[in-house]
């Protein structure tokens, strides 16, 4: 299946993700997908100025290497047309910022970074679990260490297709994570008491108690030990798309808002939501923005423990 769309706000498409499984290589966009339990393989690419293609391919089930034995099935036009709508959900190919330009395009901070950067957008993760799972693995560490976590456990428990290390791979699903002993989460160089929460919330996922596609399952998962605030708002931001959810206990908000906000020290939590009140309801997407283009700031400094 190949459709063509034509993005709004100067859309580009940008880098892959910090755990390999979606890369971006001579411009194409590649993305191994479990949809539904069919595996396909999804692409992207521009053929031209204001143009996207994205096309989506249904593999045959055997093709896959699978660390975990899975009963998969070849995919029909609904899975190809759901592979290709969340990998447009992922890049950012819908939303319109239009809006969003206009109203923010003469602020002194944020202006000039919509100048430079004119099609930025957040990547996100196809589906909300693996944007839930990413934010349990990044709490409390540096996103580093944190993107080589995700990577070993893609490496161990996600399907690929073919061997080598430029074989497309997906993220394990949610209930091959909640399958997995604590022992052997904690391997992948997670906290005990991290490998203890991503294997609870993946359980509350696969088990179909916790519906993290509704906002309103946020009091669910804040009642999970080990997960804060900040654990939802990412799955908010990078999971669902809300543009106005700003995980403000990040490291590097706290590290940049101490800079602009002339503090001379890390802000708190408190003050990096004050910071950037005024950019409601784009609070996430300003964020993103300025931490994408003001990097430099944010590596300033020693490390500092993050909210979880």
């Amino acid at each position: 299946m190949e459709v063509e769309v034509r993005p709004g706000s100067g859309f580009r498409l940008g880098r892959g993700s910090s755990d390999g499984t979606l890369r971006i290589r001579q411009r194409i966009a590649t993305r191994l997908l479990q949809v539904e339990g069919s595996p396909v393989l999804v692409r992207a690419w521009e053929p031209g100025p204001g143009r996207l293609k994205l096309c989506a391919e249904a593999l045959d089930p055997r093709a896959l290497r699978l660390p975990i034995p899975a009963d998969l099935r070849p995919a029909g036009r609904e899975q190809l047309r759901l592979a290709i709508e969340r990998l447009r959900f992922a890049l950012g190919v819908d939303d319109d910022l239009g809006e969003f330009h206009r109203r923010f395009r003469r602020d002194p901070l944020v202006g000039p970074l919509i100048r430079r950067m004119p099609s930025f957008r957040p990547l996100r993760a196809p589906w909300p679990w693996e944007a839930l799972a990413t934010a349990v693995v990044g709490q409390l560490i540096e996103a580093d260490r944190a993107a080589r976590i995700e990577r070993r456990i893609v490496g161990r428990w996600g399907p690929r297709l073919g061997e080598g290390r430029a074989a497309p791979r997906d993220v394990p699903a949610a209930a091959t994570i909640a399958g997995r002993a604590p022992a052997e989460l904690a391997s992948m160089d997670l906290a005990p008491v991290r490998a203890a929460a991503l294997r609870r919330v993946a359980h509350e996922v696969a088990q179909g108690r916790c519906a993290i596609e509704d906002p309103a399952a946020d009091r669910r998962l804040l009642a999970i030990s080990q997960i804060g605030p900040w654990t939802v708002r990412c799955l908010g931001m990078f999971g669902r798309g809300e543009m106005d959810s700003l995980p403000a206990g990040d490291l590097g908000y706290v590290k940049l808002v101490g800079h602009l906000a002339g503090l001379g020290r890390r802000a708190t939590v408190p003050e990096v939501e004050e910071f950037y009140a005024p950019y409601e309801p784009y609070r996430g997407l300003v964020g993103s923005l300025t931490l994408a283009g003001l990097h430099r700031l944010v590596a300033q400094g020693p490390p500092l423990r993050l909210a979880a």
